[in-house]
């Protein structure tokens, strides 16, 4: 173990626990960990309204998640940069109706209507550009209008999350992917070199509960397996929505904590991976060429036992979705208090001035 790290989570009485996450000694972990120090120390803004992805339970509804793309869309439209987006969000047209059956994990029938996503994430990547070719929309943007444009990725993701949850919780609710995404604005990132590639591939897809993972880099638009599950098995990568699909080079201190079950060891995920291996395959990819960086490289695992007393996946969620607000973090060098929340009534004008 190279250290040990403190997350103290909050309630909306204030009462605090704790999650204690051991880290890993592996060539990634030792420069994520310097990366973390590094955001606690000089006190960069964790972003709050990109947290905690597929919490059914979450005050962030589908409703409100609505009304923020259609105030960012807005904001854009009404903006100098040139760009117009003609569409609009609503529950109606975004969830398909009727009463959902029964699938398991590996399906990905989650109630969504797809193609209103992709296009979403479309105008997102038209808008931002990628890594050393930003948009010119975004190099005119003044920054309120460069926050409105990152929230449509952030929002999109968001949806897409939620939704699957609120439809697994019917009549799949041990198959629901709650997580938790801690990304700090602006955070620094550093280049992964050939080693930090091995700790990829496509069984790395399978997350543990209380895994801790390196996030991905933002900049880099989809990665493969988001493009095969939003596109489906037979998208051609030529004809794809998304038009950045791409590996992985840079990396930061931000990071995931996944706290839904594993499900490596059943035949359906078996079989979606496999399908994904064809999918690689017929599009031109290696499936186990590293530098395509698929999958998820764990730098950590949280002490199930000392931060919640079982291994239980139902009680654990039990006790984080009461406490869903990040309020402390602490390492053996640094920490760092986030003393405010997505909800306070000037916090997009809080991120906004980060960003300048």
């Amino acid at each position: 173990m190279l250290d040990q790290i403190e997350i103290q989570l909050r309630d909306k009485d204030n009462n605090v626990c704790s999650v204690w996450i051991n880290v890993a000694d592996n060539s990634l972990s030792r420069k994520w960990l310097v990366a973390l120090n590094r955001l606690l120390i000089d006190n960069y803004h964790l972003e709050k309204n990109y947290c905690w992805l597929g919490w059914a339970n979450n005050p962030r509804t589908t409703q409100y998640l609505c009304d923020q793309i259609n105030g960012s869309i807005a904001h854009i439209n009404q903006s100098v940069i040139g760009y117009q987006i003609d569409d609009h969000f609503t529950i109606e047209n975004t969830i398909i109706p009727g009463t959902p059956g029964v699938w398991q994990s590996g399906n990905n029938s989650s109630g969504l209507q797809q193609n209103k996503f992709n296009n979403l994430h479309r105008y997102f990547e038209d808008l931002q550009g990628v890594s050393g070719h930003i948009s010119e929309y975004y190099n005119r943007a003044d920054t309120t209008t460069r926050w409105h444009i990152r929230q449509l990725n952030l929002l999109c993701h968001e949806y897409e999350s939620l939704v699957l949850s609120m439809r697994k919780a019917i009549h799949a609710p041990e198959w629901q992917r709650p997580s938790q995404l801690m990304c700090w604005l602006n955070a620094p990132r550093y280049e992964l070199d050939d080693e930090d590639l091995e700790l990829f591939g496509i069984e790395t897809i399978n997350r543990k509960l209380g895994g801790v993972y390196v996030g991905v880099n933002k900049a880099i638009g989809k990665h493969h397996w988001e493009v095969f599950c939003d596109e489906g098995r037979d998208s051609r990568v030529g004809e794809l929505v998304t038009t950045t699909l791409r590996g992985q080079t840079q990396a930061a201190g931000d990071f995931d904590i996944e706290w839904a079950q594993d499900p490596g060891a059943y035949d359906w995920q078996k079989a979606r991976l496999a399908e994904f291996r064809e999918w690689l395959e017929r599009n031109g990819f290696n499936p186990t060429e590293p530098s395509l960086t698929i999958g998820h490289p764990c730098v950590g695992q949280v002490d199930l036992l000392r931060s919640f007393g079982t291994q239980d996946f139902r009680q654990i969620w039990a006790s984080l979705e009461t406490c869903l607000d990040v309020y402390k973090i602490r390492t053996s060098t640094a920490e760092a208090t986030y003393n405010y929340h997505w909800s306070d009534p000037d916090y997009a004008l809080q991120q906004i001035k980060e960003l300048r």
